[in-house]
């Protein structure tokens, strides 16, 4: 269904490390991180487009639990994050490229346990890359 969706994120920051780490508990997998707050805002807002978003380019939205029920540790705050599917489009371009990569057996098979998105992992990755290159 189009339109906007609201997923709970949760945002930590280590005492010894400035940078934000972004999770989000309805999606497994689904994580980000920024140097300030205001870029862990907007990796988490892109981190949520490239977990909903399928192979075939159509989007799927798991239902979000209430931030009521997070249960927060010492120093983690929760932020609901508004996912736009037109926004994100506008903003991320869906057209996909398919690539094929090599990693290591025994990386593979941790981030399968993990369950990680393998395609939005990369994505993530090389968005965050090109910003630094940009900036």
């Amino acid at each position: 269904m189009k339109g906007k969706h609201f997923y709970p994120a949760v945002f930590s920051q280590e005492k010894d490390d400035p940078r934000y780490t972004v999770i989000f508990p309805d999606l497994p997998g689904c994580a980000t991180q920024g140097d300030t707050l205001d870029e862990a805002y907007e990796m988490a807002f892109a981190a949520l487009g490239l977990y909903l978003q399928q192979d075939d380019g159509a989007f799927v939205y798991p239902p979000a639990c209430s931030p009521l029920d997070i249960y927060l540790k010492k120093g983690e705050f929760s932020v609901l994050i508004e996912f736009d599917e037109a926004e994100y489009r506008r903003r991320h371009g869906v057209q996909m490229v398919k690539k094929t990569i090599t990693i290591p057996s025994w990386v593979n098979a941790a981030a399968e346990r993990m369950g990680v998105n393998f395609s939005a992992t990369l994505t993530e990755s090389l968005v965050h890359l090109i910003e630094q290159k940009s900036a």
